[in-house]
């Protein structure tokens, strides 16, 4: 239907605007084949509104050590591979196991490559946890991304227990009730980054 000028009246026009789709980057802190951590992560991948793409981070094993010294002028291609990653994202989801009541060694080192990167700063993240006895390594994953001045959006930080039968032989996960809670926390964090001035 159009107006008397000729327009589109609203419902057709808008019917016309393409909202681009969010590109979530999923990072697990484990490194395990069969990381409930990880499934997690590959649910929330399947369970994904249409708007949503969550891609998963498979590059975590290959970092080197963190060393100031190798972080000059051109660090390692691993290392420009996570940050190309992480600014091409449109947020950042997390979910880690804990270990001796903080996040693995390997997700720190991540982390550790990231802090004088320009990619992190302002990014949305959000944390899923698989474990409801992992209280510590999610404080602290969440203590490190707020020193970092990552955007933490705290609604979408969530505990979904996945217990030792939920996950197949394949990695993945069945539960209706788990897809449930999982697509419940993307679609806060989908709405909180599509909230922020850059979406307006």
């Amino acid at each position: 239907m159009r107006n008397d000028f000729g327009e589109p009246t609203l419902p057709e026009a808008v019917s016309h605007l393409r909202i681009p789709k969010l590109n979530i980057l999923a990072i697990s802190g484990s490194l395990r084949a069969q990381s409930s951590n990880t499934s997690l992560l590959r649910l929330a991948a399947s369970v994904a509104p249409d708007d949503v793409r969550v891609e998963l981070y498979d590059g975590l094993a290959s970092l080197p050590h963190f060393n100031p010294d190798d972080d000059l002028d051109v660090p390692p291609p691993a290392v420009l591979e996570l940050r190309r990653r992480v600014g091409a994202a449109d947020g950042l989801l997390f979910c880690s196991p804990e270990y001796a009541h903080g996040v693995p060694g390997s997700l720190k080192n991540a982390l550790d490559w990231l802090v004088a990167s320009v990619e992190l700063p302002g990014k949305p993240v959000a944390s899923l946890n698989a474990s409801s006895m992992a209280t510590h390594a999610q404080a602290s994953l969440l203590e490190t991304l707020t020193v970092m001045s990552t955007r933490i959006v705290r609604e979408a930080c969530v505990t979904i227990p996945v217990g030792r039968g939920d996950v197949d032989a394949q990695g993945e996960i069945a539960s209706a009730d788990l897809a449930r809670a999982t697509r419940e926390a993307l679609d806060y964090f989908a709405r909180a980054i599509r909230d922020q001035p850059r979406w307006e």
